[in-house]
């Protein structure tokens, strides 16, 4: 049986902007988000004093929603809160690992939006290692949760084509629109009782771990596309790095050239206004750079600065 907008109680858990556009389309579109579930106030800032809001914590403080920031998703005193808003759909962007408890509570169940086309890129840092990988598209899922995680049967995908100079920071900004528009075709197919769910075809599964500083290290032994593609990947965010005179060397844009050359992988050239850095097959020209200890800058002003 269908419901009428409005009736369907809501619950929404997401901490980053990412999830902010999806929580806005639902407000927008006069869907009754009974509470928003968010990560806790973190400090930091100058002197590390500073009380830090998660971006969905400063939108449904805007827009008057109740606000939980359990530090524990197990605590019974954060269960019954949670029971007491007697939900009848949860949907997650961009949240945490949830028990069973919590997600399987709504009797529609909890969905989440990934970002990627799953069963490929499941895992933590799935913009991030579609371009890692040069792939031509990626996109995002809605699906709903069970155990496993990312492994939910979907309900709607919609596609996104990669540029090849587009960064993880590019990428992101489109999908979480795109997202939006996929979070408000999930919730009015509920609405409507048109639930139609997939299975993930596990033959397609691929993965995409979390990344750490030390995995962000450029290999300079690569063909030079793949670390032009490592480069673009891990931009803004967290960063491709090298060592350069003892210091680390973030590179946050590049440009490659393919070339047969005769100098060793990651040895450095450095011309009037370019620094060319050698891979198995040419070079890459960093163009936005950041040495350890400096604020982020062109090459051409890095360059007059370094000796």
């Amino acid at each position: 049986m269908a419901l009428k907008k409005g009736n369907m109680r809501i619950i929404f858990m997401g901490s980053p902007d990412f999830a902010v556009p999806s929580l806005d389309i639902l407000i927008q579109n006069g869907y009754n988000v009974v509470a928003v579930i968010t990560a806790t106030d973190k400090l930091g800032g100058r002197g590390g004093k500073k009380v830090l809001k998660t971006a969905v914590k400063k939108y449904a403080e805007e827009a008057n929603l109740p606000i939980l920031q359990p530090k524990n998703l197990k605590a019974p005193e954060f269960i019954e809160e949670l029971k007491s808003y007697k939900a009848d759909l949860q949907i997650v962007v961009a949240f945490r690992m949830l028990p069973i408890v919590v997600w399987d509570m709504p009797q529609y169940g909890t969905y989440n939006l990934h970002g990627s086309l799953l069963p490929k890129y499941r895992g933590a840092a799935p913009i991030h290692w579609a371009v890692i990988n040069g792939e031509k598209e990626t996109g995002v899922t809605s699906f709903k949760l069970k155990h496993a995680i990312d492994t939910g049967d979907f309900m709607f995908q919609e596609k996104l084509p990669i540029a090849h100079d587009e960064t993880t920071g590019d990428v992101y900004e489109k999908l979480k629109i795109l997202g939006a528009t996929v979070i408000l075709k999930t919730v009015a197919a509920i609405e409507k009782n048109e639930i139609i769910l997939l299975p993930q075809d596990e033959s397609m599964v691929s993965k995409a771990p979390k990344l750490f500083h030390e995995t962000c290290e450029i290999k300079w032994d690569k063909k030079v596309i793949e670390i032009y593609n490592f480069i673009r990947g891990l931009s803004p965010f967290p960063t491709a790095w090298t060592m350069l005179d003892d210091l680390q060397f973030n590179i946050m844009e590049a440009t490659y050239e393919q070339s047969t050359h005769d100098k060793k992988c990651g040895e450095i050239v450095f011309l009037k206004r370019e620094m060319r850095i050698f891979a198995k097959d040419g070079f890459i020209k960093p163009t936005r750079v950041q040495l350890q200890g400096k604020r982020k800058m062109e090459i051409g002003d890095f360059l007059n600065g370094y000796k």
